[in-house]
């Protein structure tokens, strides 16, 4: 097939940019390319450019990171965080002394009655007529608190008391007759028959005036337990007596009365600090809202511990005091020991599976742990039962940052006696 160097093909209408076709009669000129054509022969930016960039913004962005750090370190030099590190740490230490300590039991409870003494209805059955105290009142022995209606027991009484002087006129006539029957037995006007039933009826009738008066005690006393009086001197707590209230005997006390307004605390302590408590040991006991102690001692120890609860009983004995109201909630410090001993702040004291210790800075200048025993706490702090003198320079505070063994710097005016 021949070719037609004439012929050239024609644009495609949907191409937007021109195109120049070459023929053999129209040689390659590339002065002639216009702008157009020369940036549509220009290749675009392929994946590896745009890498290459992205590497370049991190070296840069890298570059015033390390630029700025050194400028805010201040111009620090490079080994000077290496150096402190061989620091020789600076420590404040403390002499604690020893100085006298109060060691105690502390326990809460409740004020009560020492002798709480419930009265009820003894007699019989009735409905009370009258109630002549209240609650808080100091009666004495004898003193009638209530009283039951006794018209019918009244009138037994009377009745018994008239039928007694029956039985003793009737008595003394038997007896008149018998003695006179003795009389004339000898000169045999009467039988021995006669004589023997004249005696036995002075016998029957004097034993009747025994019965009648028994009767008549029997009453009087069921007459007397019809006012219920107080069996003791004391304060009474409660009253719970009205009028009209039916009184049953053995029925809930109408009157709690402690006698002789005794009162006491009553307490439950641990079992093992109930064995450093002894009977006689001074108490101090504190209630809610009142600011003044009481004083007191113990009195009683409970002789059995709970199982359940490993607690045991105790009673402090406390003196007459219109504040110490029976029910009142109370808490107590009884002392049990009183020595001399080092006290030492919280922050000296550390703990860890081995017990309670301390670090003690020797006359080489390092730290030694040294175990202690703590007996106690006190407004000023801990008490060392055992493990120092009270002469041993103590780490005061963050004495957990250092090491047995670790050489320290005591940091001049910290040496000072906490107590002497």
């Amino acid at each position: 097939m021949a070719t037609n160097p004439g012929h050239i093909m024609s644009t495609p209408e949907t191409q937007d940019d021109p195109v120049t076709w070459i023929g053999r009669d129209r040689p390659f000129d590339r002065a002639a390319e216009t702008p157009a054509m020369v940036t549509k022969m220009t290749p675009s930016p392929g994946p590896v450019n745009r890498r290459w960039w992205i590497i370049g913004a991190l070296v840069a962005i890298v570059l015033i990171a390390a630029l700025a750090w050194k400028l805010m370190a201040g111009g620090a030099k490079p080994g000077a965080a290496l150096a402190d590190r061989g620091n020789i740490p600076l420590v404040s230490v403390i002499v604690p002394g020893i100085q006298g300590v109060t060691a105690s039991v502390s326990f809460t409870g409740a004020i009560a009655a020492r002798y709480d003494m419930p009265i009820a209805n003894e007699g019989d059955t009735g409905r009370i007529v009258g109630v002549y105290v209240e609650a808080g009142d100091h009666v004495k022995r004898g003193q009638v608190l209530a009283k039951i209606d006794d018209s019918v027991l009244v009138q037994q009484v009377n009745r018994l008391d008239a039928a007694l002087e029956q039985a003793r006129a009737q008595a003394a006539l038997s007896a008149a007759e018998y003695k006179r029957a003795q009389g004339v037995e000898a000169a045999g006007a009467l039988s021995a028959e006669d004589i023997e039933k004249r005696r036995a009826t002075a016998v029957t009738d004097a034993a009747n005036v025994k019965v009648v008066a028994a009767q008549l005690a029997e009453a009087q006393v069921r007459l007397t337990r019809a006012r219920i009086t107080a069996p003791v001197e004391g304060t009474v707590l409660t009253r719970r007596a009205e009028v009209g209230q039916i009184a049953n005997p053995g029925g809930e006390a109408l009157f709690r009365v402690a006698s002789g307004g005794e009162v006491e605390m009553r307490g439950q302590i641990a079992e093992q600090d109930l064995a450093q408590v002894k009977t006689g040991q001074p108490a101090t006991v504190y209630l809610t809202g009142i600011e003044r102690p009481f004083a007191g001692n113990v009195r009683l120890l409970g002789a059995i511990i709970d199982p359940a609860t490993r607690l045991g009983d105790i009673r402090i004995q406390l003196k007459p005091d219109p504040a110490l109201r029976p029910g009142a909630f109370a808490r107590a410090e009884v002392t049990v020991n009183k020595a001399q001993r080092p006290v030492l702040p919280q922050t000296a004291v550390m703990a860890d599976s081995a017990g309670s210790y301390v670090l003690v800075v020797d006359a080489s200048e390092k730290v030694e742990r040294r175990p202690v025993k703590v007996s106690g706490t006190t407004e000023t702090g801990v008490i060392i039962a055992q493990g120092l003198t009270g002469k041993e320079r103590v780490v005061a505070t963050a004495g957990g940052f250092l090491r047995d063994g670790e050489t320290v710097k005591v940091a001049p005016g910290t040496t000072a006696t906490a107590s002497k």
